[in-house]
């Protein structure tokens, strides 16, 4: 039986991550999600299991709500390289998920290098 387009996704997510725990010991982890509306950033720090920072498209503040174009992937890395500081960060980890290195995940990357954040 042929995989199907989220089992393929489930286990691109899976490499991505191991590859990434097993190199980058000690970091926080800046992990992507993305949905077909939004797009949603967390600095996670898996020795504890908490998430030090976190921004959203969804966030009314940041006048993103709806938005998911590049321009507001940019400015969502621009805040969550922001928060990071001032969490006491400096640099993290990148975990893209399953998600292509492409387009907004790219740009939000980006951003967050921009913004400080070491990658």
């Amino acid at each position: 039986m042929a995989n199907s387009k989220r089992t393929l996704f489930l286990k691109r997510r899976l490499r991505v991550r191991n590859k990434l725990r097993k190199v980058n010991v000690g970091r926080p982890r800046l992990s992507v999600y993305r949905s077909n509306k939004n797009l949603s950033v967390q600095l996670i720090d898996d020795v504890r299991g908490v998430t030090l920072a976190s921004a959203s498209t969804l966030e009314k503040d940041l006048g993103l709500v709806g938005k998911k174009n590049v321009e507001a992937a940019a400015k969502l890395g621009a805040v969550i390289a922001e928060r990071a500081r001032k969490a006491g960060v400096e640099e993290a980890y990148f975990d893209r998920g399953g998600y292509l290195y492409h387009g907004k995940v790219k740009a939000l990357a980006d951003a967050a290098r921009e913004g400080g954040l070491k990658l």
